[in-house]
């Protein structure tokens, strides 16, 4: 095994350590040598999401102003502009009042 590596990081310019345990885990995974520190990589995986997938960014939602009473909300979507977007409320008042056409003559 390796002994420890002194790296500079490309984000930050400081210094930091990469341990022969580092090393070892990095190698047995095929990951490449880091260029950033642990703080700039956690920084940087903040940015981007935390490890994608739609659930971190649908946590976040995107800000919106409701169509049917005005306040601000956020979707767990990027609307597209031609529809109207609803918040929760408003949503599940005209889902419940059958304003889909789709569910009307269904029976």
């Amino acid at each position: 095994m390796a002994g420890d590596i002194q790296l500079t990081c490309s984000d930050c310019g400081q210094e930091f350590i990469f341990t022969a345990a580092d090393q070892a885990f990095f190698q047995e995974r095929g990951y490449s040598t880091p260029k950033r520190c642990k703080t700039c990589r956690m920084a940087k995986k903040n940015v981007q999401g935390g490890g994608g997938g739609y659930r971190s960014a649908s946590s976040q939602g995107t800000p919106v102003i409701c169509s049917g009473c005005g306040q601000p909300t956020t979707v767990p979507f990027e609307p597209r502009g031609d529809r109207p977007v609803f918040c929760r409320d408003c949503y599940q008042a005209r889902k419940g009042s059958g304003g889909g056409s789709r569910e009307r003559g269904r029976y």
